[in-house]
């Protein structure tokens, strides 16, 4: 591998840094979504309503989360009126959580800000610096385990 062992452990140093304050800035931009949210909810909330709904333990396997951590989630967004459960249609035993109006439209206006702010950190930056950037972070998350941070 290029670079010294003492090259390479400054740039860790960096990235893990730099990793934590964008961790921060994420943080931030849950808690603009409703200051009862934290960034795990924001991010379950983003989750069921990308897959136009699913059920508690698929959020439990995809993110690799305890089943309990995703059930209180879960009833903090319900309580805030983001998200609902429905039977499914195949298996009524089985509820499926799906975005409340509510919780669609929060979705919509934080994404709308946080790609605003992206846009304006990123305006000088060149489309080929754009471009590395993204595949560097699609790199960096589909390598490894995500829960060793």
């Amino acid at each position: 591998m290029p670079g010294t062992p003492g090259e390479r452990e400054k740039s860790l140093d960096v990235i893990q840094r730099e990793l934590t304050a964008f961790a921060r800035r994420a943080r931030a931009a849950a808690a603009r979504l409703h200051p009862e949210l934290p960034l795990v909810s924001y991010t379950l909330l983003a989750h069921i309503d990308d897959r136009h709904g699913c059920r508690a333990t698929d959020l439990a396997a995809h993110y690799m989360l305890d089943k309990s951590t995703v059930s209180r989630q879960i009833a903090t967004l319900e309580k805030l009126g983001l998200v609902e459960r429905h039977p499914d249609p195949t298996d009524h035993r089985i509820q499926v959580l799906h975005p409340t109006e509510a919780g669609t439209q929060a979705l919509a206006s934080t994404q709308a800000s946080r790609r605003a702010a992206y846009q304006e950190r990123l305006a000088e930056w060149p489309a080929e610096d754009l471009s590395r950037f993204a595949e560097y972070l699609l790199r960096y998350n589909s390598t490894g385990d995500s829960t060793q941070q």
